[in-house]
């Protein structure tokens, strides 16, 4: 075993770590826990004996405190399954070494543009590690894996450098949105955490979306198509009116920054009954119960001309807002900010168009910021990461115990 982080990471992408929407069970997949093993095993001989696997597929583990006053028990948490959205099997790695500037051709029908990546042009000289083209890379979050594994050993083996407890999780179906699901909270014992699973060197992130998923059934009228005039009310047709009603400004692909959006992400039905499926998001609530009040009413509108047809409007909360959360906590990202600086990169904080495991965390009572791990362009054939970036993680990791021990 090796222990450079570029090493790890690429021993953990070729693990086939796919998370499953369509399975009920946690982990969703088996394949997970493959890699669980194998953190568990590498932790134990880095000498964390605490080092277990659950039921569920989490890796719990502990470096223990190496100095005597009290310091606020800080935990590092990265997902270990992939995105289902791109293949993650056969997962073939490879590296561009000392990267001159330009596209970098995967295959003639793969290509990493420049002009899709203009963060690029700050890896001039840097080792970029890529697919072939033909899977997903896994940086999201195995990245974020290699880096905390790197940083403990890094800790275990230099005594003086001073830090308190720190706990380690490595959880499952992040990707599907039950990654801290079946965490156990009492046993982890920390009292502030940072999910390692951002992209760009030096961001630091203590905002997500609020998010809620929303389910309109629609009940029309069924009748022998011979038959049907002036009867008829086809559940399929009113769900496609209700679809092109939906408004174009308010869509993933035409908003950006802090505006939310409205998005469908199923349909399924027959003549009789139609199901639709959204996700909606925003950075507020008030924002986000005005866009469910508004597609409510767009469905109202729509079925005013099937009076004979009915629906259902369900909202399911997904996650929250983290910084409602952490600004109860300022230390969290101030002694990230502190960190990164340490590390030789100025802090950017920033917000997610989307959610982490520490959004949820955050709520369930284990206030979580997102720090970066470096990769780019994920859930995609295009997913790329460099080695350096990698490195300035891990030493971020190392500042970061040390601020909040010097700062206990």
């Amino acid at each position: 075993m090796t222990d450079t982080v570029t090493d790890r990471f690429l021993r953990y992408v070729v693990i086939d770590t796919q998370s499953d929407p369509k399975s009920s069970t946690q982990p969703s997949t088996e394949k997970q826990k493959v890699l669980g093993q194998i953190l568990v095993k590498e932790l134990l001989e880095i000498g964390l004996a605490d080092a277990h696997i659950d039921e569920h597929g989490y890796v719990y583990a502990t470096i223990p405190s190496n100095v005597d006053k009290p310091v606020p028990v800080i935990c590092f948490c990265s997902h270990m399954d992939t995105a289902p959205d791109f293949t993650g099997t056969n997962v073939k790695p490879q590296m561009v070494l000392n990267y001159g500037g330009g596209d970098i051709e995967l295959s003639p029908q793969q290509i990493i543009r420049v002009s899709d990546n203009p963060v690029l042009r700050d890896q001039i000289g840097n080792d970029i590690i890529t697919t072939d083209g033909t899977t997903l890379l896994g940086a999201d979050d195995k990245a974020g894996i290699a880096e905390i594994m790197t940083a403990a050993q890094l800790l275990i083996d230099n005594p003086d450098i001073r830090h308190g407890t720190i706990r380690l999780l490595f959880t499952t179906d992040e990707e599907i949105g039950r990654g801290v699901d079946k965490v156990d909270l009492t046993k982890l014992a920390a009292q502030f955490a940072y999910t390692v699973d951002g992209e760009t060197a030096g961001h630091i992130e203590d905002e997500t979306f609020s998010a809620d998923a929303v389910e309109i059934t629609i009940t029309g009228v069924a009748i022998h198509p011979g038959f049907a005039k002036g009867k008829m009310e086809n559940a399929i047709k009113i769900a496609g009116a209700v679809i092109n009603r939906l408004p174009k400004d308010a869509a993933p692909e035409t908003t950006a920054g802090r505006e939310g959006f409205i998005h469908p992400t199923g349909m399924a039905g027959s003549m009789e009954k139609a199901v639709l499926s959204f996700i909606v998001r925003d950075f507020s609530e008030d924002g986000l119960n005005a866009k469910e009040a508004m597609l409510e009413m767009l469905v109202k509108d729509v079925m005013e001309h099937y009076p004979n047809s009915s629906y259902t409007f369900e909202i399911k909360e997904q996650y929250r807002n983290m910084k409602a959360i952490l600004d109860r906590h300022p230390e969290i990202v101030d002694n990230a900010v502190e960190a990164v600086r340490r590390a030789g990169m100025a802090a950017v904080r920033g917000s997610i168009r989307g959610g982490t495991d520490g959004s949820r965390l955050s709520f369930m009572g284990l206030p979580c910021a997102n720090i970066f791990a470096g990769g780019h362009a994920f859930h995609s054939p295009l997913e790329w990461i460099s080695r350096q970036d990698m490195e300035k993680s891990v030493n971020t990791l190392i500042e970061l115990a040390r601020v909040w021990e010097e700062r206990a």
